[in-house]
């Protein structure tokens, strides 16, 4: 363990922490996400829709996620990324619609989870991300654990932290068949 103030955090504070930080990265990078994907569109895209306020807003929150990330002992150095990447989203979001599609790709606060789960899996040795990719379900998950050994079994873990997942993907099953069986309501309609 690093010789630095955070050292003295346990492994249940790290992930406490980090999973707050990815609660509030995804509220910001990832809100809507794509089924088995890290990837999405969240808070920042929305906010820089409004002309200057919406980009110092995006900027500000993002200033949150690197001081949660210096909460967890993330070296600046480590971060001097990030807050580059901060501001260079802040400056180009002053433009219309380029600004909006540069917070859809680059996702600064996605960038800073990414940087102290690397931290923290060298400086801790926590291997697992269940906590980051699902954090809100896993902080419900954890609770529910504590209290009733049914959900401790990992079949049913993983089905509740997979959750957001398995419904993406009965609704992209669903929308198959639909388009599938409108395509043949127009053949059939189309021929008669």
């Amino acid at each position: 363990m690093p010789n630095s103030p955070q050292s003295k955090m346990s492994r249940q504070e790290v992930i406490r922490l980090e999973r707050d930080l990815a609660k509030f990265a995804n509220m910001m990078d990832s809100l809507v996400r794509i089924p088995f994907t890290k990837q999405g569109v969240g808070a920042d895209a929305a906010l820089s829709t409004l002309p200057v306020a919406g980009d110092v807003a995006g900027f500000t929150l993002t200033c949150y996620a690197i001081y949660k990330a210096r909460q967890i002992g993330v070296p600046q150095h480590k971060l001097n990324p990030v807050i580059k990447l901060a501001i260079m989203d802040a400056v180009v979001g002053f433009i219309p619609v380029a600004g909006t599609i540069f917070d859809v790709l680059i996702r600064p606060s996605k960038k800073a989870l990414d940087i102290v789960h690397e931290h923290i899996r060298e400086e801790y040795q926590i291997q697992t991300d269940h906590h980051i990719v699902h954090p809100f379900l896993h902080e419900q998950l954890e609770k529910k654990q504590q209290q009733s050994k049914f959900w401790r079994n990992p079949v049913v873990a993983w089905i509740w932290v997979h959750i957001p997942d398995l419904l993406g993907i009965l609704f992209l099953a669903i929308f198959a068949v639909a388009i599938y069986f409108g395509i043949m309501w127009l053949i059939v309609w189309w021929t008669n």
